[in-house]
């Protein structure tokens, strides 16, 4: 795989300002199961105050998550789910660690 090139970024705190109505900085622990090829599982965390049509801009862990597909969203009110599934062609067990997750409500 080839790395990218003429990589711009910006750091500020101004880019979104009047985007978003609520933002919810979200730390918690996961301890995914151990999922053969194929097999997924969905956790949830307790978020008070998010709502059905808020978004989860990221979703990071503290280990290495190398063939595995997540994805978080909002399933429910004041719950955001998080689907790990494995598509790396063998059993992962993923280690207990923490996860980040970025929420956020339109204006």
């Amino acid at each position: 795989m080839a790395a990218a090139t003429a990589v711009v970024s910006a750091r500020d705190n101004e880019s979104f300002r009047g985007l978003f109505s609520d933002t919810w900085s979200v730390v918690a622990t996961l301890d995914a199961g151990s999922l053969a090829d194929g097999a997924g599982e969905t956790e949830t965390v307790a978020v008070p105050g998010v709502v059905l049509g808020d978004m989860v801009l990221g979703c990071s862990f503290a280990v290495d998550e190398v063939g595995m597909s997540v994805t978080a969203y909002v399933s429910a009110a004041n719950v955001i789910s998080i689907r790990v599934q494995n598509e790396s062609g063998s059993t992962v067990d993923l280690a207990s660690c923490k996860i980040r997750l970025v929420a956020v409500r339109m204006v």
